[in-house]
């Protein structure tokens, strides 16, 4: 396959213990959406925003990827099509988003922070809905910020041309 025709890969980041129940509807809107627009899901595989994501995108017939922190297939919430086993625990966030092209990140805890960090480090976009605020010398981080699913899925693809 030509790598012009290759599908692209979004990462869906994001809390495993919900903090907020909008966050839910949210991750799996922004994965029905993203199914609907052919990428494919990349996520932690675990479960929370990862899971309502990986539900959504599978309601419309996408493809969905979780890289596991662990060593167990069997971990990965039940939305996951192709389980990546890392043993690698937290490390596993820069698989994450080395893998994606580029990050919706919703909600989030201390290790959705790290992504966004390791994300910008490696010159990935960033679009946040409803996520941290990130500084970087007292001037705002370059994330695209938006309020709804649909916002963040057309961020995306004005960010990848797709």
């Amino acid at each position: 396959m030509e790598a012009g025709r290759r599908r692209r890969i979004v990462g869906v980041i994001g809390e495993s213990q919900i903090s907020n129940p909008e966050h839910t509807r949210l991750a799996e809107e922004v994965g029905a959406l993203l199914a609907e627009s052919g990428y494919i899901l990349v996520c932690g595989g675990l479960t929370g925003i990862m899971e309502a994501a990986c539900r959504g995108a599978r309601s419309r017939g996408g493809i969905t990827v979780g890289i596991l922190p662990g060593v167990d297939i069997t971990e990965a919430n039940r939305y996951v099509d192709i389980p990546i086993a890392t043993g690698a625990g937290q490390m596993r966030n820069v698989m994450i988003v080395l893998t994606a092209e580029a990050l919706i990140a919703i909600g989030g805890g201390y290790g959705t922070l790290s992504e966004i960090g390791h994300a910008l480090r490696a010159g990935k976009p960033v679009v946040g809905l409803r996520t941290w605020q990130a500084l970087r010398g007292g001037e705002a981080a370059p994330i695209v910020y938006v309020e709804t699913a649909a916002e963040a899925v057309e961020a995306v693809r004005r960010i990848l041309g797709a």
